[in-house]
């Protein structure tokens, strides 16, 4: 989905498709709309967010008011990036595309910083899955070519905003698209070969492990919750350098679940409908490296992610059996649809391993997440309070929402078997997304600074709504671009 961007200082004429920011307090007939004040409180538009009018179309030119509120209208950046996707919904086909929105930013705020709300608004907003609709479907349209931006300038800095928006809008895109596909389709071979061919583009350095490697790196894990599988798991590890002197070295963990059924624990058939979304962390991961260096991120960033999906062959890890993870201990596996943080607990092994300043992990780990905080908002947890500072604020910058929840060490208790070292669920029905934090934490090494994100709920969306659309969301890309651009090793 890729569209060229460029500021200029007016409106050009000739675009297709204009998007006009409107506040409650506009004159509006002043603004020569082609709309009178009357007209438009008629049909109950009063400039504020999340508001739309299109315009009756005149000389095949098409104007869009979009509501952003008044001056004192907190979070501006937000409500440009909502506008914009809006424009973008109602500008489908439309080559050509301009808008004022940028002017309408954050007075506290660089005005570039604008530009870059927009751009990505547009670009997210606009986003379309695709890969298996035949011709004719309601998204059959051609893409815009060109955003103009209008009202911040048009300088180096307003165009270094628009191509740090553009790089963040592939980053998510990819990462929708890898949710999007089908598990049937995107095994974790074709998973891996996404990632490579990412990586060679991205100019990062890319590994790439097999069922050989896996077993002589002693994945127990990975290998265990494979075992119902017939496709070979996989696991890739991707770095990317900054040139000069990077900042620290930060490690990406992602689950890569392509499929979760949940093993011989199996789910219920409406439980699975979404259950190729299990690999959101992963993707979310994939997504942020391959914008890393055109966001000119600061620190040295590598990823681990492991790949499998999860399902219920004649030799598939039974309730009871006990696997060996990476750093030697050992688990209880009693529950196969809490699988996860198997395969994760490998991978935070092996990046402890590699002796970075911080890990941080994404998974759509638990539905305990979803129920204490939704759909929208990602659950946080983590060992070390300055780094979980830096991950909420990427967070706020990047436009996603987190919430911190705690790793209370009694809850630890339930992870206590009497055949191994841990089991992999609790005692009981409730925290259970804390609890799942617990038991990673047991794999990460001993005064690591580290920070769990549970994507469980934002990861997938069931409807559309702003910048978001129905399915696959690549939440957390914009979070990790931004943690990375200004990453600073937390004190252990």
């Amino acid at each position: 989905m890729p569209f060229d961007v460029t500021t200029a200082r007016t409106l050009p004429a000739r675009a297709k498709v204009t998007g006009r920011a409107v506040g409650p307090d506009d004159d509006l007939d002043a603004l020569d709309l082609g709309a009178s004040a009357v007209w438009l409180a008629a049909r109950g538009f009063e400039g504020e967010p999340g508001q739309v009018q299109v315009l009756p179309a005149q000389q095949g030119r098409t104007v869009v008011l979009l509501g952003v509120g008044g001056a004192e209208q907190a979070d501006r950046s937000a409500v440009l990036t909502r506008a914009a996707a809006a424009l973008a919904k109602q500008a489908k086909g439309a080559a050509h595309v301009a808008t004022d929105l940028a002017a309408h930013g954050d007075p506290d705020q660089p005005a570039e910083a604008a530009v870059r709300s927009v751009v990505e608004g547009f670009g997210l907003g606009a986003y379309r899955f695709t890969e298996h609709k035949g011709k004719g479907s309601p998204d059959d349209k051609p893409e815009t070519e060109r955003l103009t931006v209008v009202g911040a300038g048009t300088g180096a800095k307003a165009r270094q905003a628009a191509e740090l928006g553009l790089a963040v809008v592939a980053g998510v895109s990819l990462a929708r698209d890898l949710v999007n596909e089908p598990g049937g389709s995107l095994t974790p071979t074709a998973f891996a070969a996404r990632a490579r061919s990412m990586a060679r583009t991205a100019g990062l350095r890319v590994e790439v492990w097999g069922r050989k490697e896996i077993t002589s790196r002693k994945l127990g894990g990975l290998l265990g919750v494979n075992r119902g599988s017939e496709q070979p798991p996989a696991f890739v590890k991707l770095t990317y350098t900054p040139k000069g002197r990077a900042s620290g070295h930060l490690a990406l963990v992602g689950k890569g679940i392509t499929f979760d059924a949940g093993g011989l624990s199996i789910k219920t058939g409406t439980g699975m409908m979404t259950m190729k979304c299990d690999m959101g962390g992963a993707a979310a991961v994939i997504g942020a490296m391959s914008a890393l260096r055109a966001a000119g991120a600061r620190a040295k960033v590598t990823a681990f992610i492991p790949m499998t999906d999860n399902m219920l062959g004649g030799d598939a890890t039974r309730p009871g059996d006990v696997l060996t993870i990476r750093n030697g201990k050992t688990v209880e596996v009693l529950n196969t649809d809490a699988e996860g943080r198997l395969i994760l607990a490998d991978a935070l092994s092996l990046a402890s391993e590699a002796k970075p300043d911080a890990i941080v992990d994404l998974a759509t780990l638990t539905g305990a997440c979803m129920v204490a905080l939704g759909g929208r908002i990602a659950g946080l947890m983590g060992t070390n309070d300055a780094l979980v500072d830096q991950v909420k604020d990427a967070a706020e910058r990047g436009g996603e929402r987190v919430w911190e929840l705690p790793l209370p060490a009694d809850y630890a208790k339930g992870l206590e078997s009497h055949v191994a070292d841990f089991r992999n669920i609790g005692t009981g029905p409730y925290g259970g997304a804390m609890v799942a934090g617990l038991f990673l934490k047991e794999f990460v090494a001993e005064g690591m600074p580290w920070a769990h994100l549970d994507i469980a709920g934002p990861a997938f969306s069931d409807t559309a709504d702003g910048e978001l659309p129905k399915g696959g969301t690549g939440f957390g890309v914009r979070s990790l671009v931004e943690l990375a651009r200004t990453f600073t090793p937390p004190a252990a």
